[in-house]
């Protein structure tokens, strides 16, 4: 059970993705005295954007039942 070519591209989209989103200079941008709900706006953001980011590797890492999407019926 291999990844496909536009599954693999997703992918790799979504890491570049979190690795723009987690690194420094978006980090900087939410490093503020203010609070949401109790809670840093870094900790907000950190976990936000770290739950994005699962919900959208769960949505790409996805395979439909065969290749073209549509399911055999039984």
């Amino acid at each position: 059970m291999g990844l496909r070519a536009d599954q693999s591209q997703r992918l790799v989209a979504l890491f570049v993705l979190g690795a723009l989103l987690l690194t420094y200079p978006m980090l900087a941008l939410f490093n503020i005295g203010a609070s949401v709900a109790g809670i840093p706006v870094l900790y907000a953001y950190l976990f936000g954007a770290w739950g994005l980011l699962i919900g959208l590797l769960s949505m790409a890492a996805r395979l439909p039942p065969d290749g073209d999407g549509r399911r055999e019926p039984r």
